[in-house]
Formats: structure tokens, sequence, C-alpha cells
């Protein structure tokens, strides 16, 4: 038996739980110097008993407090919806009222600051220098664009799909497919 811990939280509750299964078995009635320490055998599974109860109540709190974290995202995700709206029609009613909107936690928007004229220009610019390497144009100089084929030929089907299958394992390899029956 290696005395290297367990990676897992359930093998170290297994690894505890077969001490206490194996000291009850093997050593009913006996007793241990264990780190300068006197146990008997009811003394050392109740020790290694307490360890195994807070294990497990500590594996109750984390699966209950992970049922709880769920539960809140799911109702976060049916009520951050609504408290948009909310404050989307707090904001419409009361934009002026910023001691109102104070109230509700609110602040009314910034006023949008434009770009001063050299900032504006190079944005432009370089929009218009990233049409142009791209190739995008227009919505009215897309509907020129018509693409042309060549050197394809269709064929209509005129016979109706068989609705049995057909045996393919039973053709050799080259062979002509058999004949419907």
């Amino acid at each position: 038996m290696s005395s290297t811990t367990p990676k897992t939280k359930a093998a170290a509750l297994a690894r505890v739980q077969a001490l206490v299964a194996g000291t009850k078995q093997h050593f009913p009635n006996g007793s241990f110097t264990l780190g300068n320490a006197a146990y008997t055998s009811e003394s050392l599974v109740q020790k290694l008993q307490l360890l195994v109860d807070a294990m497990q109540k500590a594996n109750a709190a984390e699966i209950s407090a992970k049922d709880l974290r769920k539960a809140q995202r799911d109702t976060a995700a049916q009520v951050d919806p609504l408290i948009a709206d909310y404050q989307r029609f707090l904001l419409a009613a009361f934009a002026t009222a910023t001691p109102t909107l104070a109230d509700f936690g609110m602040q009314p928007p910034k006023a949008r600051k434009p770009l001063p004229a050299d900032k504006r220009a190079a944005a432009t610019a370089k929009m218009r220098a990233t049409r142009k390497a791209r190739g995008t144009t227009s919505k009215k100089k897309k509907l020129a664009v018509k693409g042309d084929v060549t050197g394809v030929t269709v064929t209509p089907v005129t016979q109706p799909a068989t609705a049995s299958p057909t045996p393919l394992a039973s053709s050799a390899p080259g062979a002509p497919p058999a004949p419907p029956k």
C-alpha cells in the first residue's frame, strides 16, 4: 500500500472508510501507540469516523452549493432581460431627472462626444482603404454583378426512382449492377 494521498475526494473518503472497516475486522479489541499517543481500536475508529462524517458533510454542502448556483444562474437568465427592459424604461422616463435616476441606482447616459475633424478624416480614409482592399461594393453594385457558367450540362431525370434497393454485395467488382426485380 502506498502512502501517497489520493488525488480525488472520493478516493480519500474510500481510503478512510477502508481504514475503519479494516480496523473493525482485524483489530476489534486492539491497542496502538501512534505518534506518542495510545489508542484503542474503538477510539481510533471514532477518530476516523469523525473524518468520514466531515468529508461526507463537505461533499453534501458542495453539491448543495452547486445546486444553489445553478438555480441562481437559471433565475438570473429569466430576470436579466426584465431588468434590462426596466432600466431602458427608466432611462426613457427620467432621462433628464438625474436625482430620480439616482434613486434607482442609475446615471443618465453620457452625451456622445463627436470626433475631432482630423480623427474623423483619418477614420474615413481608413474605411475607404479597407473597402478598396477587400473589394467590397455597395448593394446596387453587387446586384449588377452576374456570374457566367460554361461547360455544365444539365441532364433531366425522366425515370422515377425505384423503391426497392439493388443488391450490391452480390455483384463482382467491375460488373454492371443487377437490374431491379
